[in-house]
């Protein structure tokens, strides 16, 4: 079985600087991934599998916040309304 053991601060400070490196080469290129590879690489490989999900569904979230903020809630056009 094998443990995983909570990441000390060093590997912590490595994951979140691989992620802001990502992140910012996602910003820097419109969200294309394919641009980023080797930074999502790197972001995979240091921190853990179940940080990287969460972060993933973070990044989603606060780019959906921040369209709210900027183009407002339009609710979708009710189909078939005459």
């Amino acid at each position: 079985v094998v443990k995983m053991s909570a990441p000390t601060m060093e590997e912590r400070k490595a994951c979140w600087g691989a992620r802001d490196e990502f992140w910012r080469c996602l910003d820097s290129h419109a969200d294309d991934a394919s641009q980023c590879e080797k930074l999502r690489r790197s972001f995979e490989s240091r921190c853990p599998q179940q940080w990287v999900k969460y972060f993933d569904r973070r990044r989603d979230f606060l780019k959906y916040k921040e369209k709210l903020e900027t183009e407002g809630y339009h609710p979708p056009e009710a189909a078939g309304k005459s």
